[in-house]
């Protein structure tokens, strides 16, 4: 087995002080980390994955242009190009320290004549990836099924209106379920890909959420029949490639999940590009998950801002970082999930080199925003102004109201008797807590 990057060394902690590129500045791995759950080090707190799909099968392309890098591998058949995948994709794990990976089935091997044939060329790549995972002690944080890329899910997979799209998307998720749990996933991903309309006017929208639980349904119980004891995600998006997804956001999956009954088995795996295509911030839909007790997993990436489409960009925006894992810190750390940079080189960086220097980037941002968010929950006068806003419900009425012993009579003697009550709000003061902000990260 040859090295794909024999000059790209071992990527060390140097600190902030260090001007070699390839090396970290703030990710050191072993450096402990105090967290309202106890303390970890970086490693454990962050959960580092790499992405197939992107990181070993991303070529660059876009609407206007084929692909400015080179994914072969040196493979001369798809066959071999699947095995090299794996070899090249363990060793930048093993460069960049990085303990997980994530997939989705035609990423580890391409989709052939048959459904019977792709699954005995999946299973051939998944025996290299189990090899390899015997040999480095590499995991995989979660898997999932293609149901969106090839030309027969055009109307959709799970809320395809042909029978036939959706039985042969059943049997990809149930040898996806079955390549999960072969490799150790704790985590199994539903992606809408596919999953909304274009127009209403020729959309059965009722019958196509009914099928699309039901086929989740399906999912959960084979899963948990095989021995799949993780966590089952959908991961929210508002558009893209349909014009509206019925994945659409935090709040929009989870009302999904409690009407069908599927709330206990997953939980959300956020990305940062789709929350702001669906008009909110990251922190926003995590706080929403966390919340409802749905905070699952992450997608690291960030978009921009001026371009309105999801540009899976490496996240390097330390406020968008610092205030993802503060929400991460107080919703109690990662379980069966992690950090999966869902995320591309751009267009334009298309040398080898350019996959690490992304990911440093990005995981220097994510371990910077962690020391960050620990810095802002010791530091506590962020938590204390919130806390303090909110006191007129620990007491009196406000305590009555929590506890479910207050009406509408009582709220409306106790407002008769209290009167004009403008004079007892106090300022938001949100220009001073975005100062203190700016004095943890910089001061």
């Amino acid at each position: 087995m040859s090295e794909f990057f024999s000059s790209i060394p071992k990527i060390q902690y140097e600190g902030k002080a260090s001007k070699n590129p390839l090396s970290f500045k703030f990710y050191n791995a072993d450096e402990v980390i105090k967290a309202p759950y106890g303390e970890r080090t970086m490693k454990e707190h962050l959960k580092f994955a790499l992405s197939w799909w992107h990181t070993m099968c991303g070529e660059g392309a876009d609407m206007f242009g084929r692909g400015t890098t080179d994914k072969v591998w040196a493979a001369a058949t798809p066959e071999e190009r699947s095995a090299n995948k794996v070899y090249a994709a363990f060793e930048i794990m093993d460069k960049l320290g990085i303990d997980y990976f994530c997939f989705h089935d035609r990423d580890v091997s391409p989709d052939y004549a048959t459904l019977a044939e792709s699954n005995e060329k999946l299973d051939k790549a998944v025996a290299v990836i189990a090899e390899m995972q015997a040999k480095t002690g590499k995991k995989c944080l979660w898997g999932t099924a293609n149901n969106f890329s090839h030309p027969r899910y055009v109307h959709g997979a799970g809320t395809s209106p042909n029978v036939d799209v959706y039985a042969f998307a059943a049997a990809q998720i149930k040898k996806a379920l079955e390549v999960t749990v072969k490799l150790g996933g704790n985590g199994y991903v539903f992606w809408g890909g596919r999953e909304g309309y274009e127009t209403l006017l020729n959309t059965n929208m009722g019958l196509e959420l009914d099928n699309m639980a039901r086929l989740m349904q399906m999912a959960v119980a084979y899963g948990r029949s095989i021995g799949f004891k993780g966590d089952f995600y959908v991961e929210p998006k508002p558009k893209e490639p349909t014009k509206h997804q019925y994945d659409v956001d935090s709040a929009t999956v989870i009302g999904f999940l409690n009407k069908y009954g599927l709330a206990k088995d997953f939980k959300l795996n956020i990305e940062a590009n789709h929350a702001t295509l669906a008009m909110h911030t990251f922190q926003h839909e995590l706080r929403v998950a966390r919340d409802n007790n749905m905070f699952g997993s992450i997608d690291a990436n960030q978009g921009d801002t001026l371009l309105g489409w999801d540009t899976d960009q490496f996240p390097t925006n330390v406020y968008d970082t610092t205030l993802c894992m503060y929400e991460v810190l107080k919703a109690g750390g990662f379980t069966n999930g992690g950090l999966n940079f869902d995320s591309k080189a751009r267009r334009g960086s298309f040398e080898p080199i350019d996959i690490f220097h992304s990911y440093i980037a990005g995981m220097d941002a994510m371990a910077l925003g962690l020391r960050i968010a620990a810095k802002i929950i010791d530091d506590g006068r962020i938590d204390d102004f919130t806390a303090t806003r909110y006191a007129s419900w620990q007491t009196g009425i406000g305590a009555d109201v929590i506890a479910g012993k207050a009406d509408l009579a009582a709220l409306e003697k106790y407002a008769l008797e209290k009167g004009e009550v403008f004079g007892s709000l106090t300022s938001s003061r949100q220009e001073m807590l975005e100062d203190i902000l700016n004095d943890i990260m910089f001061g």
